[in-house]
């Protein structure tokens, strides 16, 4: 349950499964459809008055996204003054045509273009959808939540995985549809509601939306920066160290002026991926809590065993020792270890609770 990450990309968000974790050559078994407690069917549903909060994970993400956003904003205004100068064009529309563009994230169809075309979904086969669509109701029912806001995905891969992104996006792999039984499946997608509920999925998708003009703008000045030291240095080392110092001056007279922004926005990815981890034990918080953490534990225990067998091989293959991530890539990661997970989910896993 990874929250596909990143968007705009819609970042999506997350998971409760990393990205592929588990791949299987075996042909896909019926999983079991009568291994989960249906309580929706016995009974009204009662849903709860507010069907989404915004919990301190998704307040931190929307904090720690502000920088970035006032960086994009910066090169919003700088455009904006070069279409006054040739096309007349108020200096005020184009920052207030991108704030309010944040709004189409959230609008039916655009979420459906996201869901088709960048996070490569499929609407389910009706076969999936009668498999899909009980556990879903029993999810939704057990959290007090209208299901029916959500629209349910699939995507065409052999990995175990599940999205939630965008607005009203719950996305899981076909591989988890067909092999996972009904129990352990609910408890997957519990935890992609989490991301929903706690407004993970949105304070995310609408920080790296913001994002993108900087994000751009960056590119394209590292962009040039390399081609004129390329360019520079066939010439002779003296041009280059002459444009390396205007590159330095030019470096510290923007970070004068904008007050160290520039510095905080190498720090605010390392922060973004810790609240990330925070966000995602939140949502195994929220699935357990609903009467689901056994079998979470049950898919996380699978997953990390799939992710140890599986680790050495291209590793062996590269000629390279088992080695874990260095340090910056786990600080960059957006997903606890497992044995991390699994020590959370301890207190939900007492048969006595």
């Amino acid at each position: 349950m990874n929250r596909p990450t990143d968007p705009p990309d819609p970042d999506p968000s997350d998971d409760v499964t990393r990205q592929s974790a588990a791949e299987e050559t075996a042909e896909p078994r019926a999983p079991a459809a009568d291994d989960l407690d249906y309580r929706h069917r016995n009974g009204r549903v009662h849903y709860a008055a507010h069907q989404r909060r915004v919990d301190a994970t998704a307040l931190g993400q929307l904090v720690l996204h502000l920088p970035g956003t006032f960086l994009s904003l910066l090169v919003i205004l700088l455009i904006s003054g070069g279409l006054d100068v040739w096309l007349g064009l108020p200096l005020w529309v184009p920052p207030l045509v991108w704030l309010a563009s944040g709004a189409l994230l959230f609008h039916r169809p655009t979420e459906d273009f996201l869901a088709r075309h960048l996070l490569r979904l499929q609407r389910p086969m009706p076969d999936e959808y009668a498999r899909l669509d009980p556990v879903w109701r029993e999810v939704t029912a057990r959290a007090g939540v209208d299901g029916r806001a959500y629209e349910l995905w699939i995507e065409d891969s052999n990995g175990l995985n599940a999205y939630a992104a965008a607005g009203h996006i719950v996305g899981v792999t076909r591989f988890a549809l067909d092999h996972l039984p009904s129990s352990q499946l609910a408890a997957v997608l519990a935890h992609e509601l989490g991301h929903h509920t706690g407004g993970h999925v949105w304070t995310s998708l609408l920080g790296h939306w913001y994002a993108l003009p900087g994000r751009a703008a960056w590119y394209v000045i590292r962009l040039i920066v390399v081609f004129a030291i390329a360019l520079t240095s066939s010439f002779s080392w003296l041009a280059t160290a002459a444009l390396s110092l205007v590159i330095v001056f030019l470096t510290y007279s923007t970070i004068t002026h904008l007050y160290g922004l520039p510095l905080v926005l190498l720090v605010t990815p390392y922060l973004i991926a810790a609240v990330g981890r925070r966000a995602e034990l939140r949502a195994d918080q929220h699935a357990a809590a609903l009467g689901f953490g056994p079998m979470l534990a049950q898919v996380l225990v699978a997953m990390h065993t799939a992710e140890t067998e599986a680790g050495p091989r291209p590793l062996a293959a590269a000629g390279a020792g088992p080695d874990a991530p260095g340090m910056l890539a786990r600080l960059l990661s957006t997903h606890p270890d497992y044995p991390t997970r699994l020590h959370r989910l301890r207190p939900y896993l007492d048969p006595r609770r």
